[in-house]
């Protein structure tokens, strides 16, 4: 790359300070959307977090929904939605997240047959946290029970109401979940 390419490539380098932000999308099912929506983000210095994508469920168009977690400074923010929309994504909603706590669960059941992809879409739904990662371990297969580890990030002193959906949600689904062990309400 000369000097002067390298001049207008933005970075996240050098000491800026970057902002967590969530982009709700809605995806075409054709090859190659995904990297089509990413590509104006990564063009414009955004790194990306997290990426959740749902090829099982619609939305009413007969899109595919997808949740996009990013960090980019402030200022290029705009730049990033306004970019996507030029490429043709439809962005359904573009803010500030400010993630800033994480947590980890293990759910224990017969995670497959009651639709873990459905869990985790409420999970986000219903607490506003972001699942940002997912390990599945189904060593009998799926038609036994299984295992997932899950991490969310949550906004700042909301890990306890988002545990609470956590429990309600696999509740209604007789799984069991293995929660972690938080602070006492006066030492966060």
């Amino acid at each position: 790359m000369s000097d002067e390419e390298d001049q207008d490539a933005p970075t996240t380098d050098g000491g800026e300070d970057l902002q967590a932000y969530t982009i709700r999308l809605e995806l075409v099912d054709e090859p190659g959307e995904l990297l089509n929506a990413l590509q104006p983000i990564a063009d414009r210095g955004g790194n990306l977090l997290s990426i959740f994508h749902e090829r099982g469920n619609l939305t009413p168009r007969g899109h595919i929904p997808v949740e996009v977690d990013i960090e980019s400074p402030p200022d290029r923010f705009d730049d990033i939605v306004e970019a996507l929309r030029d490429a043709g994504i439809n962005v359904i909603q573009a803010g500030a997240e400010r993630y800033s706590e994480e947590l980890t669960v293990i759910l224990v059941g017969h995670l497959i047959d009651t639709d873990l992809s459905d869990s985790l879409q409420r999970f986000q739904r219903c607490s506003q946290a972001s699942v940002v990662d997912v390990s599945l371990s189904a060593p009998e297969g799926t038609e036994e029970v299984s295992s997932a580890r899950v991490r969310l990030a949550t906004e700042a002193d909301r890990a306890d109401q988002v545990l609470g959906t956590i429990r309600e949600i696999a509740g209604d689904k007789d799984i069991r979940v293995i929660e972690p062990q938080l602070p006492a309400e006066g030492s966060r």
